[in-house]
């Protein structure tokens, strides 16, 4: 079949319901209400694997942000929100997993269209996860108490504490997960009574932009509680951390940018919270089962394109396994069908954007440069205008290379091998980097495992897998990977303040 043919088949293959969504044109919501730009500004959205433009979605500025902070400072100050009890609250947070759910295959084809993700990767990781972070968020709701301390004073006194919401919450998500990132911010800031204005990022608006909609439709949530819009992060993202009324802002994205967020959260010293850049290592030791080690690597190095956050960018393996280890996972890499996301035969998609294709191409240049060896892929496919690069490894590497010091955010991995090092060497060599947000180690002994979970500087330590969500597991980073954690009760702690009130008897 001629390429252009199928990927107009593919995307003649989308649900009816998200057809009529593109063509009338994705909104934002605003108190309560679905509206297009003040300035009417708007933003093609792409589809990475064929480069053309699907819709285009409102482009957010300064006057949009403002009317959507000052709804949601209504909404917070003024409106039934606070008012609602816990278990009010809850249920209207359990409703948002219910629509998702039931919407699921709808987004799916959205993210997959948006981001270019393969939909089987969609249907089977971003929308549970999404619609399951609501349910799981929801039951919390009941369940936030203070506490009542014993003061050592010299009078008779009781004292107690309240936790209460931090206020308005302005959160800015990434392209890579779009309705997953949007789920892990919502659900917890509306869980503990705060109101939210997110912005999605411009790149993938199409899934956030779909849940406002159902939002209004579907949802029974004050007007203000829950605002949603989209744009640039000069012209959306910088007026939303810099605004007044926001008492807090939650960020994910790139380091870089979240030291300009910081930056802009000074004025009112606005609580930030921040999920950044990441570079894992993922150590096999010469015990590992290679069985399990090899699809365990590869999965976590070329899951979602590699553009994670958590991807296994580093690999060391012992000398011994090494060459058997790289020869089972470039085998598995080069039989990695590569194609556009709506296709359910794909396993990996293209990368999201032009800009994205040209940053990873460029770290692949520059590893050949500085004396790497390309294993596997380092090309794109062949007769398609899509953004798409082959799961490529790099050996033959060492520290002082910018493909093993930077975040590449791309199917791009570099190999290096180990000798009987001890494991505070193995470490230091882990955790050399500013980053420390994952890792993985491989290792059929408990006790190296468990040791070595205790020495690398990261938030999350995956032993024998790599990837492994759920919405009960605090997420987050060390180091330059960011502040607060997302998902578990701890996420509650980033939307929270706790008040002491104390009363002489």
């Amino acid at each position: 079949m001629d390429k252009k043919v199928e990927d107009e088949t593919l995307e003649a293959s989308l649900a009816p319901a998200i057809k009529t969504y593109l063509q009338n044109g994705p909104k934002f919501l605003i108190d309560g209400e679905l509206v297009t730009a003040k300035a009417g500004g708007m933003i093609d959205v792409r589809n990475p694997a064929t480069a053309q433009v699907v819709t285009k979605v409102p482009e957010a500025r300064s006057e949009d942000i403002d009317a959507a902070v000052k709804s949601a400072r209504k909404a917070f100050d003024e409106g039934p929100w606070s008012r609602m009890t816990a278990a009010e609250r809850g249920k209207l947070v359990y409703k948002l997993g219910e629509i998702i759910e039931r919407h699921a295959e709808e987004f799916a084809q959205l993210e997959s269209l948006d981001n270019g993700k393969p939909i089987s990767e969609a249907r089977a990781a971003d929308i549970p996860v999404s619609y399951n972070t609501f349910y799981y968020m929801a039951g919390w709701a009941t369940k936030i108490a203070g506490s009542t301390p014993s003061p050592s004073v010299p009078i008779d006194v009781h004292s107690y504490t309240l936790r209460e919401p931090v206020g308005v919450v302005g959160q800015i998500i990434p392209w890579n997960f779009p309705l997953m990132m949007a789920a892990w911010k919502l659900a917890p800031a509306l869980t503990a009574g705060c109101t939210v204005v997110l912005k999605a990022a411009e790149d993938t608006p199409l899934s956030a932009l779909r849940l406002a909609e159902l939002i209004v439709e579907e949802a029974d949530f004050p007007p203000g509680v829950i605002n949603i819009v989209t744009g640039y992060g000069e012209g959306a993202g910088a007026p939303l951390a810099e605004h007044p009324l926001v008492d807090k802002v939650a960020f994910t994205g790139s380091t870089e940018v979240g030291k300009l967020i910081v930056k802009a959260a000074t004025g009112n010293l606005k609580r930030v919270t921040l999920e950044l850049g990441g570079k894992a290592p993922t150590i096999v030791f010469p015990d590992a089962d290679l069985d399990r080690a090899i699809p365990g690597v590869t999965l976590g190095s070329f899951f979602a394109q590699g553009q994670v956050c958590v991807a296994a960018t580093r690999i060391y393996a012992h000398k011994s396994v090494f060459d058997k280890l790289m020869d089972g996972v470039s085998e598995a890499a080069a039989n990695i069908k590569v194609g556009p996301g709506l296709d359910p035969t794909s396993q990996m998609g293209p990368l999201v954007s032009a800009d994205q294709l040209q940053r990873v191409s460029g770290y692949v240049d520059a590893g050949r440069e500085e004396g790497a060896n390309v294993l596997v892929g380092g090309e794109g496919l062949q007769d398609s205008d899509g953004y798409f690069l082959k799961p490529t490894i790099l050996t033959n590497a060492n520290s002082d290379m910018r493909v093993v010091r930077e975040e590449i955010f791309g199917p791009v991995v570099v190999a290096q091998a180990f000798g009987d090092a001890e494991l505070d060497q193995l470490a230091a060599e882990a955790n050399n980097t500013e980053y420390g947000l994952a890792a993985s180690v491989w290792t059929q002994n408990a006790s190296v495992a468990h040791k070595m979970a205790k020495r690398i500087k990261a938030g999350t330590i995956w032993l024998n897998c790599h990837h492994v969500f759920d919405p009960s597991l605090p997420f987050g980073g060390y180091k330059q990977s960011g502040w607060g954690r997302e998902n578990g009760p701890d996420a509650l702690e980033n939307y929270l303040e706790t008040k002491a009130v104390t009363m002489a008897l």
